[in-house]
């Protein structure tokens, strides 16, 4: 793309960009775009000829809504077109205390191929760009208005494209803009080694959430691929953890998508308390969404309070995520369709 995309770009950025030579100018721009706004006209604090210039060098969104799905319990699913044909999708949540939250995705498709991941089934077709990142937080803004978090939860793997993310977080976060704090910013991995290391030791110091779903290392090769590299084994992985949790001081959270018959007996739950026992960790719980291309089934509520109750009784600190945004394809694992004519399987 050609055009100057002024989503992706920090104050300093966009006037060295658009040779604008006061600084003050920079910071004005960045507000507005902070603010949502989606027309150079709705800037009244520049001037007429500086409107007309940046009409003329530089876009403020690259990409457009093309769809808005609402689920009977609040949540909302917008399906993005990005420059170049391909479509993403960003999600809002809202619990029970009303916080807002927007899941945000990093890559249109993935790579990674979770056997239970509607979103692995796509491959990948390329990382984002840091401005179409934080187009989808705006997206969400003018909808739902203030979101109070944001997790790197939705389309893709995080630790492919960590460079962008950290632009994008060092935009939002930034004071003189929307000003979003890191401590309300968590990122999602689904166990890439590598990536947890560079993200403890050079940041952003924002939340850890890696996707383990069974710590029985053969099953783990078998549902999720990326382990089937040494340096992504369980071993690793569990020492990862260990030095995040140091270096940065904050705990870190352990995902399972919980699987009928598949992860939910009492070998796995020992195997998941021997794997979380003594370290900084919450296990969150999440019972498996259906994709009906996917050969899985949803655990039963028995499966669900066993599994719970064992890691509570186990001293480990524990959450069961709640289930938002099945109407609408919405919900963990079920991102994913590519067509604004596809409708949703669930």
């Amino acid at each position: 793309m050609s055009a100057l995309v002024l989503t992706g770009l920090l104050p300093q950025e966009i006037c060295s960009e658009l040779n604008i030579t006061q600084k003050f100018r920079g910071n004005q721009i960045f507000k507005w775009i902070a603010r949502g706004v989606t027309d150079f006209d709705q800037m009244t604090d520049l001037s007429l000829d500086l409107r007309e210039n940046l009409k003329s060098k530089a876009l403020l969104r690259s990409s457009e809504v093309s769809e808005v799905l609402k689920d009977s319990d609040g949540t909302i699913k917008l399906q993005i077109k990005l420059f170049d044909g391909n479509y993403v999708e960003t999600v809002l949540l809202t619990d029970r205390e009303n916080r807002k939250t927007a899941c945000v995705s990093c890559q249109a498709g993935c790579a990674m191929k979770c056997a239970f991941c509607q979103t692995g089934t796509l491959g990948l077709a390329r990382n984002l760009a840091a401005s179409e990142i934080v187009e989808q937080f705006l997206y969400l803004e003018s909808i739902a208005g203030s979101l109070d978090n944001i997790v790197f939860m939705g389309m893709g793997e995080p630790m492919q494209n960590l460079s962008a993310i950290r632009k994008a977080i060092e935009i939002l976060c930034n004071k003189d803009g929307r000003a979003l704090s890191s401590k309300r910013i968590t990122l999602s991995t689904c166990g890439i080694v590598k990536g947890i290391y560079d993200l403890a030791d050079n940041g952003p110091n924002i939340r850890l959430a890696v996707s383990l779903t069974t710590a029985n290392e053969e099953l783990r090769k078998e549902l999720m691929p990326v382990c089937r590299a040494e340096e992504n084994s369980l071993k690793e992985l569990k020492k990862a953890i260990h030095y995040f949790a140091e270096k940065t001081g904050r705990r870190v959270t352990l995902e399972a998508a919980l699987l009928h018959d598949k992860n939910t007996d009492a070998e796995s739950i020992r195997n998941m308390i021997n794997f979380a026992r003594g370290e900084n960790v919450n296990v969150n719980l999440i019972p498996w969404n259906p994709v009906k291309s996917l050969p899985f089934e949803e655990p039963s509520k028995k499966e669900v309070s066993f599994f719970v109750n064992s890691i509570e009784k186990a001293g480990i600190n524990v959450t069961l995520r709640t289930r938002r945004g099945r109407e609408i394809g919405g919900a963990c694992g079920q991102l994913g369709r590519t067509k604004n004519s596809e409708k949703s399987e669930n």
